[in-house]
Parts: C-alpha cells; structure tokens; sequence
C-alpha cells in the first residue's frame, strides 16, 4: 500500500490517513487546554469510561446501530467528567485519584456488561479497545448535493470531519475565554466570565470527540491524540495560538507517518503489516522523544549543551583571572615551582596545566583545552616544561575586567549587603562572570571607588575604552 514501494490505493491508504489525521487534529484542538489544565487523565478517563455507554447502547436497542452507540458514549462520557469533578468539588479528593476512581470503575462495569451482552449481540471488544481504522473504508455514505452532485466518504470521515469543524468553532469562537480560565480561573470569574461553564463544554466536547475517534483509533489509543501532540507542542513554545497549530500539525504527521510504517516497516523483518491504530501511537511518541531530547530551548541535550558552554566559558574566565592573580605578586612567578603547589607531591613533580587544573579544581583536560583556546585567541602564551602560561595584552585586558569586577562585588556585599569577608568571595566569584561595564561602573559609583576590596587587595582600574559612568 506504500506509495513508491507497493501499490497506492486511494480507496483504502488515503481515506485510512485521511481518518487518522481528521482524529488527530479533532483531538489536538482540545487536548492541548488539557494539558494546559493539568487534565491529561480526564481524556484518559473519559475514552476509557465511554465502555457501559456502548454496552447499554447494544442492551437496550440490539443493534449496533452508530446513533445508538454515539448518545450512549456521550452520555457516560459526559457523565464521567461530572462524576470525577464532583468527586474532587465536594468529596475533597485529588482531581487525579476522582478521575482514576470514576473510570476504573466505569470501565469495569463496561466490561461487564460487554461480557452479558456478548452472547445477544455481535460486539467484539477488541474492536472497542483497539480501533478498527483499517475497516473504515469499507463503510461509505454518500450525500447527494444536487441530482448532478453527489460526495461519497466513509462514514467516519463524515463525523470526524464534523466534529473536527465543531472543536475549531469552539476554540476559536472562546479562544479568548478558554485562554484566561486556563491560566487564571479567578480572574476569568471576576471579569464576568463563568470558568465552570467553560470547562463543562471543554469535558462536553472531549467526550464527543473520544467517541468519535475511538472507533477508528480504540479508546485507549485515542488517548493519545488527546495528550501526546499537544504535550509535545508545548516543549517547543509557549505560544498558546502557535501551540495550539503545531500540536495539529504534530498530529497530522504523526497519522500519517503511522500509517506508513504499519505498512513498511514489517516488512523489514519478514512481517506483512502491524495494526496502523497502535503505530499512529508510536510515532506520536517518537515526535515527543525527539522534541524532548531536541527541543532547542527545553530539549535535554540543548539544556546540557548550555550547561557545557556555561561552565567552560566560566572556566575560561577562571583560567584568566587565576593568571592575572599571578602576575600581581611580587616578582612575577613563571613557574609552578615558584608559586608552590597544594598537596603532597613537590612542585617539580607537576607542569603548569596539572597545577592550573588543581588549583581550579577542575580537569586536566579541560585545562588543556582552556589553555589552547585562548592561545588560539592570543590571550596567552603556550605553556612549556613547567612555565606558567602568561597573558598577552589582550588576555590582560579581559582578565583585568573580571578581577575588577570581582573585587567591586565583594565590596558591594560589605559595605551594601552587610555581608561578612569569610562569605563574600564565592557570591562574587559567580556573579563577576555575568558583569558588564556599566554594572561595573555602577558597583564603583556605589561603593564610592574604592581603591582595594575588603581583603585588601588593589581593585584594578578600567580600561579607557571601558569606563562607562553611571547614569
């Protein structure tokens, strides 16, 4: 069925994407203020509760007519979502315990009655469970425009469609309501609006839709529609009107991306095909394991790459200002065995990096490569059989503004912040690293221009071309 691979049918592959996408979108919509809300179990709760309905459907009028089955589902998903809030209002209960103690149990009934009715009525709860999209196809209406026009779609196509037309209505006829009862309930009740009525016709319409979809995705899949697009979406903005976008567009590829490796990718290992349902679910969840791993600002490896560079960047500086501190004391060491080392070994029994890297707690390959950046930079001279890298002018310079910067900070925390000299040194050793001129110029202003900090070391003077005055 894979185009380019084995044949296409329209008949059967385009109308299958064109269900999973009609699903995925009507899903969206909706599940993305569910998520908002903190409310992803109660499409959870509501696809799977939406169980008895069907089952009281098939009791009462023997037919597994999509009328009957359609009100029943929508009356117990309403239903559902009336229990677990009451549950919550009034029982004082955890709004995630009401809703798991409402669907479980009307689940369960739902099986039950499945179990009664079997044996009168041709139900395959399989089919209710995991969705029978494949079959959609072979179920057509036809709607006749005219004598001359007539349309012929599945008839799945034809309620998804409209319920996807209604939850489009809806968010956009009360974007603006459902947006300030999502973020902020009090106010919306203040500003003359009914949070309540909002959010039974948001738990109205999720029901409708659960019914709707589960018959071709099954009422646990359906589900993930529901959370899965949207909770990716909004690891990539926090734009409701652009969340909300690509949350269907998440979707969208993801029905499609679904049906074509339920078709393909069996094939690889000697298989023929698998249930298209479950892979639209997979590639919702690969969707969401790449923007979690890849998200450029909330992704996990760009929050670790950032971290990386922040600490190496504030290594570099360390690197700088450790030099600078050299350069100060008499005499102007220039090698390790001039300063002495910490520890047990004797200063000859290390170089200049195993030094640096010791006293800046840090690795000796990070050294390395600290030190070989900034020669590259020119900031420093490479270091050689144990002599101490040395700055060059322009090493000098930005080493120069970081210890300025940290000597103002702990003179601000003294004279400004009450702080004591023991404690001082640290808070000033984070904050010089993010410190401009004029944030120095204003900590000089504001301690007065001091000539030394509170350990009577010289504060170095700006530069000319640095000496921003405070305004």
């Amino acid at each position: 069925m894979m185009l380019g691979i084995v044949d296409w049918s329209w008949r059967l592959d385009g109308w299958i994407i064109v269900v999973g996408v009609l699903c995925a979108m009507s899903s969206a919509l909706l599940g993305t203020f569910l998520v908002l809300r903190r409310m992803s179990l109660l499409g959870d709760a509501i696809s799977h509760a939406v169980l008895p309905g069907l089952a009281a459907a098939f009791l009462i009028s023997s037919s597994r007519s999509s009328w009957w089955m359609f009100v029943g589902a929508v009356v117990v998903g309403v239903l559902t979502a009336l229990l677990s809030d009451f549950i919550h209002r009034r029982g004082r209960v955890d709004e995630g315990a009401s809703m798991g103690v409402v669907f479980t149990t009307l689940f369960a009934a739902g099986l039950v009655m499945i179990v009664m009715a079997a044996d009168q009525v041709d139900l395959d709860p399989g089919c209710v469970l995991y969705g029978a999209i494949e079959q959609t196809p072979l179920d057509m209406w036809t709607v006749s425009v005219s004598d001359q026009v007539s349309w012929r779609m599945p008839r799945v196509v034809w309620i998804l469609s409209a319920v996807a037309a209604m939850n489009a209505a809806f968010v956009i006829v009360f974007f603006k309501e459902l947006k300030i009862s999502t973020f902020d309930p009090d106010l919306a009740g203040s500003s003359g609006l009914s949070p309540a009525a909002i959010h039974y016709m948001l738990m109205t319409l999720v029901a409708i839709t659960a019914v709707a979809s589960f018959e071709c995705v099954g009422n646990i899949l359906v589900v993930a529609m529901l959370v899965v697009p949207p909770a990716t979406a909004y690891l990539l903005t926090e734009r409701l009107g652009i969340l909300i976008l690509l949350a269907c567009a998440i979707g969208t590829i993801s029905a499609i991306a679904g049906h074509l490796a339920a078709v393909e990718l069996p094939t690889w290992f000697g298989y023929r095909s698998t249930t298209t349902a479950g892979m639209m679910a997979v590639a919702t969840g690969a969707s969401f394991a790449s923007a979690f791993l890849f998200a450029p600002r909330n992704g996990v490896a760009p929050r670790l790459a950032r971290r990386w560079w922040l600490s190496w960047s504030i290594l570099a500086d360390d690197v700088l200002s450790l030099l600078y501190r050299i350069e100060e004391r008499p005499g102007k060491p220039r090698n390790v065995s001039s300063i002495g080392r910490r520890g047990s070994q004797t200063a000859g029994e290390a170089d200049a990096i195993d030094w640096i890297a010791e006293t800046l707690l840090t690795s000796r390959w990070a050294t390395t490569w600290t030190l070989r950046f900034h020669a590259w930079r020119g900031n420093v001279t490479r270091p050689l059989d144990g002599q101490l890298p040395q700055l060059t002018d322009s090493g000098r310079t930005d080493a120069r503004s970081l210890v300025r910067s940290h000597r103002l900070w702990e003179q601000y925390l003294v004279t400004r912040g009450d702080a004591s000299e023991k404690s001082i040194h640290d808070i000033a050793h984070r904050l010089e690293h993010f410190t401009d001129s004029k944030l120095a110029a204003e900590l000089d202003s504001q301690t007065d221009s001091p000539e030394t900090d509170p350990h009577g070391s010289p504060i170095p003077k700006p530069d000319p071309g640095e000496d921003f005055s405070s305004k």
